[in-house]
């Protein structure tokens, strides 16, 4: 499938690929002598994602993002949902085998990665394929003589993980496991005979794979190839592998990671790292990101360059819709804006987010308080009123009020507060 569409983002190259590669801190091993090789010649590249999950998540991010900074140096971009090799599973970095998918969940799972990575990339052009569709029906004998005979046993084994797994302590790895670098060193030898294909972008923890195909290329073809991987994106103030927050991954598909909380991870980005964080998840430039980072040191307190971070990326995930919708709420909730500022699709959003109850005009305060959870009881919610500890679209409740008033609401909808943190929702009906 050929994918194209209109400009998203007007951009000015002031770099050579090799040196925005290496300003963005994406460099991490290639198999070029010099890497300002890349910067002569115009190639076919790929770049493959898994599929044993329904969501990508914002590792696979930085992995988009890779690939765009080739793009827009002028490369032909292929991108490859791994719908066989995700029935197989990658053992790299694995102590155990990952369990078997069925063929529906994983053909499902590459549809979405597939239209995640169509949302990520609109406006640019692009292929996508599915290994799937060459690998479906190749017939067991074919695949060992054609592919097979290629591969020594002896460096397969030397591989770290391999080493690792069946090795002394180790919980062994099947056949089924150990064919998986096969496969993707096949899928590089028919993008190269299909397409042109010549260059292999990917993780840290897939050079050995991106090697396998380097070397059928060489051995079946006689032809040069090469492998170009990214580097980890580390949290910088943990030290560990960035993309998670309290709550585990976060996804790209709205439905495990909503776009609220999605801005709420890049903005409670650490100070630490957000430069570095702007680099890689951003199309920012160079005079761009400096004039951000120059404007944070001025006025920490700002957090502009977390501000600019959250807005960027998930405008690119999510759309501008989606993001100015985000922000308005995230302002309303922790900044200063108004709630009668929020449109009708607004609140909505922030349905998705609190607490929500239903009640009818007349309800009593005392009862909402309790349903929502801002009150463990009726007594203590009643000593939260006559305190007016209680706040109603960000004004402090009368201690005489009691009752919810339909004019109480803003599109139908009541946004209740007790304290400074605890924050619910009532839909008016």
């Amino acid at each position: 499938m050929f994918v194209t569409a209109g400009s998203r983002i007007g951009y000015y190259i002031l770099m050579t690929l090799s040196e925005e590669l290496i300003w963005r801190g994406f460099l991490n091993q290639t198999t070029f002598t010099d890497v300002k090789d890349l910067d002569s010649e115009k190639r076919t590249f790929y770049m493959g994602f898994d599929a044993s999950g329904d969501s990508q998540a914002v590792g696979n991010l930085a992995a988009m993002m890779f690939i765009l900074t080739f793009i827009r140096h002028g490369h032909d971009a292929i991108i490859l949902a791994g719908g066989s090799t995700s029935l197989i599973g990658d053992p790299g970095g694995k102590d155990k085998e990952r369990p078997m998918q069925s063929v529906e969940t994983i053909a499902h799972n590459a549809a979405s990665a597939e239209k995640e990575i169509q949302r990520v990339f609109a406006g640019r052009q692009f292929r996508m394929v599915n290994n799937l569709d060459w690998t479906k029906d190749m017939k067991v004998l074919d695949f060992l003589r054609d592919v097979g005979k290629h591969f020594s046993m002896t460096p397969l084994v030397q591989r770290d993980y391999v080493a690792q797994r069946i090795g002394e302590g180790g919980v062994g790895m099947s056949f089924t496991e150990f064919s998986y670098t096969l496969l993707q060193g096949y899928d590089y030898l028919h993008l190269f005979d299909e397409y042109g294909v010549t260059l292999q972008l990917g993780g840290s923890d897939q050079w050995g794979n991106c090697l396998s195909g380097v070397e059928l290329i060489r051995k079946a073809r006689g032809a040069e190839a090469h492998v170009v991987t990214l580097n980890l994106v580390v949290n910088k103030a943990t030290g560990r592998k960035f993309g998670k927050s309290e709550e585990g991954a976060v996804f790209l598909n709205e439905t495990k990671t909503t776009p609220f909380k999605f801005y709420q991870f890049w903005i409670n980005s650490d100070d630490e790292g957000v430069e570095s964080y702007l680099k890689v998840y951003t199309e920012l430039d160079k005079n761009m990101i400096d004039d951000v980072m120059d404007e944070q040191r001025e006025s920490p307190s700002s957090r502009i360059a977390q501000k600019t971070l959250a807005r960027e990326v998930t405008k690119l995930v999510h759309g501008a819709d989606k993001t100015e919708a985000v922000e308005r709420v995230s302002e309303a909730l922790f900044g200063g804006l108004a709630y009668s500022e929020l449109s009708e699709a607004d609140f909505k959003e922030l349905a998705g987010e609190l607490v929500v109850v239903e009640a009818a005009r007349g309800a009593e305060l005392a009862d909402l308080l309790t349903s929502t959870q801002l009150a463990s009881s009726k007594t203590e919610a009643r000593r939260f009123l006559a305190d007016s500890a209680v706040y109603i679209n960000g004004s402090q409740f009368s201690s005489e009020k009691t009752v919810l008033e339909e004019f109480d609401a803003l599109h139908g909808y009541a946004v209740l507060r007790r304290g400074k943190n605890a924050t619910a929702l009532v839909k008016l009906i």
